[in-house]
């Protein structure tokens, strides 16, 4: 089955896409209900309705019906049979559940789509992850429209279905979804940046939170996928010996596209663009048959639905081509795992991103106040942006010399360094690059920027935006997003109560009082700044000197969801309940135990199905072989290397199954536990923690055993067959 995979991921005929029809401005946004179209389906009152229920007010029953009967027209026009209220549950991906545009009536079909479909459903909240909040017999929940999110129609090769993104709640109104305490936290961020920012600009009326999300990805040819049962099941290969030739030549890394790869790459962006999903970037990665896209920034919330519709819709897309999406952060070992960088910023109504530093950050306090308190943020809640980042699938790529580390530190350049010690010394630095450009013949002069950018540091400032390089490449972006928009909003109010105590209590100026906060938040949090290579160990060291934690697995991580701290700050800012938060934590426990069960079950049956019988047939093969030509003559001194080979076979056999053995006693022990964090940290400690040498010698012998007997497609076949 190997070799006819093979045979087809070669011979498989290249999907044609028509090119020449590709004109953005005429197909972007086409699938969606737009407010340019609302237009025309709604009148002057339902429209100001939706953009009054971006601000939090209600809509009327009234306004309601409108409203869908406008979306029902014009989805109806699109060619669309059905709607579906779209979620992002406890899960990690999107959820629907489709109801038809008609009821019954006399006898006949007849269209029906009423405000109550729009506005609410109740999809079944029991089996769902809920961490306990509903049991089994408790099965309401409901969905509910958030109307600053676009409604959108899905198309696919079946047909096409209006999706209503929405939010899910329990009955008792608990969170069990991404996007509510996302969405709260963005209120949060926007009244508390906006008092802020009135500081220094009193036009000042909202700020919102900026995001663009860079998604990496694998592609592997689908028929190779198939004969991986690692791959189906688990996202990642748990056996495989590295390729000869992976990622050392450092050929890969924005090379020329694939010509099959590239027609995918363009039909995603085709249906990315009907959606509104403004992808723009497109290119190789670092490992072979690895790629990346990526939007213009957008705001947090849409961003964040665009990007989970995304993931999606590459496997969609990928699948007219023959070929499958990894989005798992580590599917092949020994090369580049993936990850999702989100950019995040702030802007205000008045068009100011207030993480700009502009001409001169010494002078612009606006920004350095904004700057600072985005760090002091991040050093007092660092373990809860740690924990939003962690997973079973991520523990792999963390800290792996191609991922940021599992410390968290910031990383802001040399010039903004010298800026920030001259605020704390209380002097003018020298903090330009004096217009410096670099000169090559015959080209045109390149602007340097004031700094360079490092690459190993979790969470990167880069020049008007903070880059969060630690975020999973299969995770919804809306946990972290949620953590660091709720911990850089309870500073910023924090920061204005001071400097308002100060401008009362001591008569200071806004400025002196202002400076003052800063300069005090800059001494507390600069142990978190650090310019260095990330992946040494010797930042390793200097981070314990430090006091900041190296947490390195997902069930020691996640316990700062429910620290007091995390506790207090959530449940202050009603982003999130300490009943929802100890939720979450059960679900994402048992997320983890469970990733890793299925692990070390796969594992187990891998090697007694597919990798004992060749090996036992290439044993007797050499082992006949051995006989025949001691029989024919060969003295012992010749047949030396023959029995080298069997035995070197045979030991690694040997140990293998030994390991498998013991492992799965480990992963039988394990079931027993009953306390959710004890089962989790006895999965990473005595069964995760095996697979490794579990692995050594299974992908020893793939090395050894005769090519033609081993079952599992290779990596030179995965990585590069296109």
């Amino acid at each position: 089955m190997r070799f006819k995979a093979i045979e087809i991921a070669q011979e498989r005929p290249y999907r044609k896409v028509d090119l020449s029809g590709h004109r953005i401005a005429e197909i972007f946004a086409s699938n969606v209900f737009t407010e340019e179209v609302m237009r025309s389906y709604l009148s002057k009152e339902a429209l100001k309705a939706i953009k009054n229920a971006r601000n939090g007010e209600k809509i009327s029953r009234e306004y309601a019906d409108q409203i869908a009967a406008g979306m029902k027209a014009w989805a109806m026009e699109k060619g669309a049979s059905h709607f579906t209220h779209w979620f992002q549950p406890l899960t990690g991906s999107t959820a629907e559940k489709h109801d038809s545009f008609f009821e019954p009536q006399d006898g006949k079909a007849v269209t029906k789509f009423s405000g109550n479909d729009l506005v609410q459903q109740e999809p079944d909240a029991s089996s769902l992850p809920s961490g306990g909040l509903r049991n089994t017999f408790e099965a309401r929940g409901y969905t509910a429209w958030d109307p600053s999110s676009p409604v959108f129609v899905y198309e696919n090769t079946s047909g096409k279905t209006l999706c209503i993104p929405t939010v899910f709640v329990s009955y008792n109104g608990e969170a069990l979804d991404y996007k509510a305490p996302l969405l709260k936290s963005l209120a949060l961020l926007d009244s508390a940046a906006t008092a802020v920012s009135q500081y220094f600009d009193p036009a000042v009326e909202t700020v919102q939170g900026s995001l663009g999300i860079e998604q990496e990805y694998f592609l592997v040819d689908r028929a190779l996928y198939t004969q991986r049962p690692d791959l189906i099941m688990c996202g990642r290969t748990l056996f495989g010996y590295s390729a000869a030739k992976n990622q050392q030549m450092e050929d890969h890394y924005f090379g020329s596209i694939p010509d099959r790869v590239f027609n995918y790459m363009y039909e995603l962006e085709i249906e990315a663009h009907k959606l509104g999903i403004p992808l723009r970037t497109r290119h190789n990665e670092v490992a072979p048959g690895q790629y990346e896209c990526a939007p213009q920034f957008e705001e947090i919330n849409l961003a964040v639905d665009h990007n989970q519709l995304l993931m999606d819709l590459m496997d969609e897309v990928a699948a007219k081509h023959g070929f499958k999406v990894l989005l798992h952060e580590k599917p092949f070992m020994g090369i580049n795992g993936s990850g999702k960088h989100n950019n995040w910023s702030m802007v205000t109504n008045t068009g100011v991103n207030l993480l700009s530093p502009g001409n001169d950050p010494d002078s612009n306090l606006s920004f350095l106040t904004f700057f600072i308190n985005t760090i002091k943020a991040v050093c007092d809640h660092a373990d809860l942006l740690r924990a939003s980042i962690a997973s079973a699938s991520n523990d792999h790529r963390l800290g792996a010399n191609e991922a940021p580390p599992a410390i968290i530190s910031i990383f802001i350049g040399s010039t903004l360094t010298k800026v920030l010690n001259a605020l704390e010394q209380d002097r003018k630095s020298d903090s330009g690059n004096g217009g410096k450009t670099i000169s090559i013949a015959k080209i045109p002069e390149i602007m340097v920027d004031n700094t360079d950018r490092n690459r190993t540091s979790p969470f990167a400032f880069t020049g008007n935006k903070f880059e969060l390089r630690a975020v999973g490449s299969s995770q919804n972006s809306a946990s972290p997003m949620t953590a660091l928009n709720t911990a850089v909003a309870n500073q910023l109010i924090i920061f204005k109560q001071e400097v308002d105590a100060l401008i009362e209590s001591e008569n200071l100026s806004k400025e002196q009082a202002i400076i003052r906060v800063l300069r005090k938040d800059l001494i507390a949090s600069k142990k978190v700044l650090f310019e260095g290579n990330g992946y040494s160990q010797e930042w390793v060291e200097e981070a314990e000197r430090r006091g900041l934690a190296n947490i390195k697995d997902t069930p020691s991580a996640l316990a700062a969801m429910i620290s007091p701290s995390t506790v207090e700050m959530m449940e202050r800012h009603g982003i999130l309940s300490a009943t929802e938060l100890h939720a979450r934590y059960e679900i994402q426990l048992e997320d983890y135990h469970k990733k890793i069960q299925i692990e070390g079950r796969l594992i187990d049956d891998m090697a007694y199905t597919r990798i004992f019988p060749p090996t036992v047939r290439y044993q007797s093969q050499l082992a006949q072989a051995i006989a025949q030509m001691k029989q024919a003559g060969m003295s012992d001194e010749d047949l030396k290397q023959h029995v080298e080979i069997l035995e070197e076979v045979n030991g690694h056999f040997r140990k293998l199954k030994i390991l498998v053995d013991e492992m799965v006693e480990e992963r039988k022990k394990a079931n027993k536990i009953e306390s959710s964090v004890e089962k989790c940290l006895a999965y990473c400690n005595n069964v995760k923690s095996r697979f490794d040498d579990i692995r050594y010698h299974a992908d020893k012998l793939e090395r050894l055993i005769d090519d033609n007997m081993w079952e599992f497609p290779k990596y030179r076949e995965l990585l590069y067959i296109k």
